[in-house]
């Protein structure tokens, strides 16, 4: 006869959907009632774990993708620091010295 808790079933299915919105292990652990190192030794957790963040994450970069077509200027800005590496600093460089010019410096105060 076997000794101990009796094992926990994991909803997969519940796991999933809380990693597509991005939950951490340790609130599916608390919503699921179980200890986050429970959770860890199921390498179906692990998987499905994985598999939701990953989903994730495309379902949301797909939407921002979606608004900057749309024509989101604040998107188009934000897609195009992060992947293009466009800044809102302009380096402008005359007779050997390098301004910086930076439109984020709050006006001084008289």
């Amino acid at each position: 006869m076997a000794k101990g808790r009796p094992k926990k079933n994991i909803d997969l299915e519940l796991v999933e959907k809380l990693a597509q919105i991005q939950c951490t292990q340790e609130e599916i652990a608390e919503v699921l009632g179980v200890h986050r190192s429970t959770l860890l030794r199921n390498q179906d957790f692990c998987d499905t774990y994985k598999k939701g963040i990953e989903a994730g994450k495309r379902s949301l970069r797909r939407m921002q993708w979606k608004k900057a077509s749309e024509g989101s200027t604040t998107m188009q800005i934000w897609l195009g620091k992060q992947y293009l590496g466009q800044s809102d600093q302009a380096d402008i460089r005359q007779e050997g010295v390098t301004v910086l010019i930076n439109d984020n410096i709050p006006d001084k105060e008289d």
